[in-house]
């Protein structure tokens, strides 16, 4: 950061604008310690004097030197001007993050003040408010800095909805973090830079603001004086003595853009931020293929159970009508192809499916708790303690402004009640079991000093913080290349052996379902088609989507000379759902009946839902 400060400055503007700051807080300090006796000494022998050499821009009615005045007046014109931008600033946020932690009818409410107060222009905000607040310094400061919390608040909202769907959010939520917590640990500190930069720039117009408010006389009041009174008072001498209105006024403008260049100096170097290089990681020795672990034998009760489970937008049913059971210890692969509401079902068993979004189901239970209609409390310190999500980009889900072991460390302080030191120890102790080297060091890391296939190491680290019954991979192994792949699924089969945790893998790559899960549900818009176990999907798939997917695939005895095989057309569009099977435009073996009835899943070990299923590999569906 200090480097990037460095080369910043180097720049024209960046150099301008810091020696403009530096002078102006030297003469913020020094002016009154200095100046401040003789910007009060009268000189009666030169009432209202020009320019000479003992008075350099001449004497107000009081025959005070109008240059050391407005040097004196730095100090209260600055520090007006950066108190108001304070409470602008702190007030704005407040705002922006109101309608996040507040009810939803409550927060809809501050939003819609918020942006009926942005539509005024800020001074016009500024001299409404100055009056109900009253004349003086006080009202003034109040005034403007309320003026401008609006336009802070719509930033704060734009970029607090853009940090909120990132997969740490969303990891912290799953961890039963709170909103409130949410929003001071996981996201304000996302937004910081551009609110600081923003408010750089900002505090030149409250300057320019606070200014006005005094030479109309709402502001500063005698005997007090800032850049606006002294503007005020010099304006009656226009004619006679330029200087005395023209002093004040340059030091309002030198000022002014002093913060604008800062303020736009730092957005530059925000900007054009690179990512820091990781170093190269020495090549890991290579490991046997993944194979399946043992199954643990399934209790009655399952860890997951749901029927019917669907997911809705307005009209738009992406997610329609889900069924399946996950068992104690069991590895349940979930495939199908972009856009077949894997990832979305996922979502909709941890509870961060957002709105407009509603979830519906017959049933949705977890360790036998029912989720809908559920205390949210008691939903979020169940899903924070038993279960574990572990997401497709590993850099993503994590907080960039905290060291990795205080984000997993927060885990166990939220639902373990550990202490801060007590947690973080743990959390070494959790980096350790899923094989991070050197876990001390790596704990008080940030996510940029990791590669990624340790940043995934560290993600299912995360979710074993506390005692884990269901671990949900989403594409966890997508974002990595085909080694690190094979490590972390051999972690996941670890995991299960070790924790006695059942998982839901969801990828679209059949081979590594197959590989590494006891059972396969196979996703078409937004359905489950088939439902068999993975040790006969190779040859005992019966659905034509199953088959065309395995058929898709690749492998050592594929003809190079030939092209790959691929399945044809498009899935539909969740709002252009034709009657009947959905797959039926793209199925080689669909029928009238198919075009116009949509079958339902078989019940049976091996559920199917087909009209014409195929046949070789068992009987009829």
């Amino acid at each position: 950061m200090g480097g990037k400060w460095r080369v910043a400055v180097r720049t024209p503007v960046g150099a301008c604008s810091a020696v403009l700051i530096v002078v102006v807080g030297a003469l913020a300090v020094l002016a009154p310690i200095v100046w401040g006796a003789g910007a009060e000494a009268t000189d009666t022998t030169a009432i209202q004097a020009g320019p000479s050499a003992a008075h350099l821009l001449g004497t107000d009615s009081l025959g005070r030197d109008i240059l050391l005045r407005v040097l004196v007046a730095t100090r209260l014109s600055v520090g007006l001007a950066v108190t108001a931008t304070l409470i602008g600033l702190v007030a704005g946020v407040l705002l922006g993050i109101a309608p996040s932690v507040l009810p939803r009818r409550l927060g809809r409410l501050v939003t819609s003040a918020v942006g009926i107060a942005v539509a005024f222009p800020a001074l016009l905000l500024a001299l409404f408010l100055a009056v109900i607040f009253g004349v003086g310094m006080q009202g003034a400061v109040l005034a403007i800095g309320l003026a401008g919390a609006p336009s802070f608040a719509r930033l704060t909202q734009t970029l607090a909805a853009s940090v909120a769907g990132r997969d740490f959010v969303a990891a912290a939520r799953v961890a039963g973090v709170g909103r409130l917590r949410l929003m001071t640990r996981h996201i304000l500190p996302n937004i910081g830079e551009p609110l600081v930069v923003n408010a750089t720039i900002g505090a030149g117009g409250a300057l320019l603001a606070f200014a006005g408010l005094s030479f109309l006389g709402i502001g500063v009041q005698a005997p007090d004086y800032d850049w606006g009174r002294l503007l005020g008072d010099g304006l009656d001498r226009i004619y006679t003595n330029p200087a005395a209105a023209l002093a004040p006024g340059v030091a309002v403008v030198v000022v002014g853009l002093a913060f604008n260049l800062f303020g736009e100096t730092a957005a530059a170097m925000l900007g054009t931020r690179t990512r820091r290089l990781r170093p190269a990681k020495p090549a890991e020795p290579a490991e046997p293929a993944v194979r399946r672990s043992p199954a643990r034998p399934v209790r009655d009760a399952p860890v997951l159970a749901v029927e019917d489970l669907r997911v809705a937008f307005g009209p738009v049913t992406p997610v329609r009508g889900v069924s399946f059971t996950i068992g104690a210890g069991e590895a349940v692969g979930m495939v199908g192809e972009s856009g077949s509401g894997k990832s979305l079902t996922a979502l909709a068993l941890s509870g961060l499916v957002e709105q407009p979004g509603t979830v519906t189901a017959g049933r949705l239970e977890f360790l036998g708790t029912p989720l809908p209609g559920a205390p949210q409390r008691e939903v979020r310190r169940l899903l924070g303690s038993s279960l574990a999500m572990v997401f497709q980009d590993p850099v993503a889900s994590f907080n960039p402004t905290q060291r990795v072991g205080r984000q997993l460390a927060e885990v166990s302080e939220q639902h373990q009640g550990l202490s801060r030191r007590a947690a973080l120890g743990r959390a070494v102790d959790r980096l350790r079991a899923v094989r991070v080297t050197e876990p001390e060091r790596r704990a008080r890391q940030y996510p940029h000093q990791f590669s990624g296939g340790m940043l995934q190491r560290a993600m299912i680290g995360m979710g074993l913080m506390a005692s884990p019954r269901l671990i949900v991979a989403d594409e966890p192994t997508t974002a990595l290349d085909v080694r690190v792949q094979r490590e972390v699924l051999r972690l996941l089969s670890g995991v299960r052996a070790s924790e006695g945790a059942a998982i839901l893998l969801i990828s679209h790559d059949i081979s590594v379902i197959a590989q590494t899960c006891d059972r396969v549900l196979v996703m078409y818009a937004g359905r489950i088609v088939e439902d068999m176990p993975a040790a006969r999907l190779r040859e005992g798939a019966r659905h034509p989507y199953t088959r065309a997917l395995l058929a898709s695939v690749p492998d050592m005895d594929t003809d190079l000379d030939r092209p790959l095989t691929v399945i044809p057309g498009r899935p539909p569009e969740p709002d252009r759902m034709p009657p009947g099977c959905a797959f039926a435009p793209r199925c080689p073996r669909a029928a009238d009946r198919c075009r116009s009835e949509d079958p339902e899943l078989s019940r049976s070990e091996h559920r199917v839902a087909c009209w014409h299923p195929d046949e070789r590999s068992g009987g009829p569906a």
